[in-house]
């Protein structure tokens, strides 16, 4: 299960309505679950698809602390493989059946990248909101090293003791968005190295 935080002014609701408008068409239905501060958005084939194998995903978003925690599940792949492998089939038994499967192979191709699609349109709503995987204003707080008093960013000493606060600033992966201690090299989330500056 792979998840991303996004930080700013963006709430479950926001992505699930984002993420219904893109998926609730065509050879896809997507379903919405839960209460305001914790939904499940589904998305799967439609009964009535036309062509391609039959596929699933659910979207778990919840609030976090300064915006959302979203996590995609595992997609299910059988329905689209047993596709793909009729395709396959049928193109070995005579290469002209694969004029009659290219609509089947297309959406296959296409539910293939859902997961892709699914980190597209949830990056352009949080863009459009002002969120972003970069802690925002209200999170980014600075703690004194040595007293342990919060300070607003930018402060270059403490507010309380004085002393300087350059290595304290807190950062976040800038693939998955979590929040990052000073001394972390690499993101405890995603397993993604971090660049040091």
């Amino acid at each position: 299960m792979e998840q991303r935080i996004f930080h700013g002014n963006i709430t479950p609701v926001d992505a699930a309505n984002a993420l219904m408008a893109e998926f609730n068409r065509g050879n896809l239905r997507a379903q919405v679950f839960g209460q305001e501060d914790n939904l499940t958005v589904q998305v799967a084939t439609s009964a009535y698809a036309q062509s391609g194998g039959r596929t699933a995903l659910s979207i778990h978003i919840r609030s976090h602390k300064d915006g959302i925690l979203v996590q995609v599940g595992e997609q299910e792949w059988l329905g689209i493989a047993a596709s793909l492998g009729k395709t396959a089939l049928a193109a070995l038994i005579n290469p002209l059946n694969l004029l009659g499967r290219l609509d089947d192979l297309a959406q296959d191709i296409t539910n293939l990248q859902l997961t892709e699609k699914i980190w597209t349109v949830l990056e352009r709503t949080a863009r459009a909101l002002g969120a972003s995987k970069t802690i925002s204003e209200r999170l980014s707080r600075v703690t004194c090293e040595y007293c342990g008093v919060a300070n607003p960013v930018g402060e270059p000493t403490c507010i309380a003791c004085g002393a300087p606060l350059g290595a304290s600033y807190p950062t976040s992966c800038t693939v998955c968005g979590f929040v990052l201690n000073s001394q972390e090299t690499i993101c405890p989330n995603c397993r993604t190295p971090i660049a040091t500056p």
